[in-house]
């Protein structure tokens, strides 16, 4: 049987840490399928066709690896209407795995078949996350920091919506 993974996100936008979590995935599944999450209550920064852009431009060299959206679903039901059997979750701190314990536990509930999959990214790439890197922009010099942080598609969009120096 083949191994196919969805891995969701808002990728709001997409950083270093999780195109480490791409990586990983690419080399434990046969196909990784990232998606893109709507959630009505959230606002974002960036469209969802400006993420998207930005999710595949960041993993075009990579092998295996599918990008699309869903809104309005549970991850669990998008993974089996997607032929999914694994969900690849990645845990920073404690916060994120008092949730997604949680969530493992309910999606185990309503899809049984589908197993979570958690990773732990090293040390270097484990504070990254979209809220950081929107929480950086403004102040002067806000490029240069950003930059480290993010794939060059992502740099690109960033510059173009906030403004170089």
């Amino acid at each position: 049987m083949k191994k196919t993974a969805v891995y969701a996100g808002s990728f709001d936008p997409i950083t270093h840490g999780h195109l480490w979590m791409v990586e990983q995935g690419v080399e434990m599944f046969d196909e990784l399928m990232i998606a893109i999450g709507e959630n009505p209550d959230k606002k974002y920064a960036f469209s969802m066709e400006e993420r998207l852009q930005a999710l595949r431009e960041s993993v075009a060299n990579l092998p295996r690896v599918s990008v699309g959206s869903f809104k309005n679903q549970f991850l669990v039901n998008y993974a089996r209407s997607v032929g999914a059997h694994y969900i690849l979750r990645g845990i920073r701190d404690v916060r994120d795995y008092e949730f997604e314990r949680g969530m493992r536990h309910i999606n185990d509930d309503l899809q049984p078949e589908i197993t979570t999959v958690f990773l732990m990214p090293p040390r270097e790439i484990a504070e990254i996350s979209s809220s950081l890197i929107k929480g950086l922009i403004g102040p002067e010099g806000w490029q240069n920091e950003v930059q480290r942080y993010v794939p060059p598609p992502v740099y690109k969009l960033l510059l173009a919506k906030y403004g170089r120096a």
